[in-house]
């Protein structure tokens, strides 16, 4: 069975209503996590200031995970109520994305709410959907789970070839898959030659019908010209690969990347 994590707060979110109804959908399950600072590595990304006590920090993350805990009952609720055949909730701490890297070997797509973009949020996304290995779905506010049209922007990349994968149950769904060409990127410093690659057999052979549309645009505004052609489509879903580089031990997007992340108005699949 397909299996969903989405990673909550303590306030619920827009994303949440996008899971239960995705899970509903595919028939999958649906599992709540919530992911705590471990009190012994402060980290500024959470809150913690230098000054703090260890036995202040301890006791304050103590009863933030026992107020979790309780969460859990009213999610599980919630979730089955909304027609999600097998929900769960997990709480979990540690390091955010050390802590998705290791469940995303338990699931098999994670789902986030795209929150207005401050730096430090724009650094938490960066750290997520770069580093923990996973596929994972963008959710802006009030999106809704339909699928009728996914739009999948390909350029030959190991991490287009990899979101496309990670999509492949959500395209078996769509009404419409319509396939954005742009230019391709498929040279590899440590490969002299390889065979190519058919998107269109590939597609085939999983049962997947598409369209295909080039996309051009001005140099510097892939991101721009990428969420224009998702619109024209009338896409619910934009799938790509997500690229990104460190920067003072900082995973940060490229630039088309990171201007889809701020400006999609739509759901967005990313897989590093």
């Amino acid at each position: 069975m397909y299996d969903l994590l989405a990673l909550t707060d303590a306030d619920w979110r827009q994303h949440l209503d996008y899971a239960a109804g995705l899970a509903r959908r595919l028939d999958a399950g649906l599992t709540g996590l919530r992911v705590f600072p471990s009190p012994y590595v402060a980290d500024g990304l959470y809150g913690y200031g230098v000054g703090d006590t260890a036995a202040l920090v301890l006791d304050s993350v103590r009863r933030a995970e026992s107020s979790a805990q309780a969460d859990g009952t009213a999610f599980t609720a919630w979730a089955a109520a909304a027609g999600v055949r097998a929900p769960a909730w997990q709480v979990a701490e540690g390091s955010l994305p050390a802590v998705l890297r290791r469940l995303g070997n338990r699931h098999d797509l994670l789902l986030l709410a795209r929150d207005a973009q401050s730096e430090e949020q724009r650094a938490r996304l960066g750290a997520i959907v770069l580093e923990c290995g996973m596929p994972v779905i963008l959710v802006p506010a009030q999106a809704a789970a339909r699928l009728d049209c996914i739009a999948v922007a390909w350029n030959g990349s190991a991490e287009a070839l990899r979101a496309l994968q990670a999509a492949r149950p959500l395209l078996a769904c769509a009404q419409r898959v319509v396939v954005l060409r742009g230019e391709l990127h498929d040279r590899y410093a440590e490969i002299g030659w390889l065979p190519p690659f058919d998107l269109d057999v590939y597609l085939h052979r999983h049962g997947i019908q598409a369209e295909y549309r080039g996309i051009t645009g001005p140099e510097g505004e892939a991101g721009r010209s990428l969420l224009a052609a998702a619109r024209d489509a009338g896409a619910d879903l934009l799938v790509m690969g997500a690229y990104g580089r460190t920067r003072f031990s900082e995973w940060v997007f490229g630039g088309a990347t990171r201007h889809i992340v701020a400006e999609a108005e739509i759901p967005v699949l990313l897989r590093h």
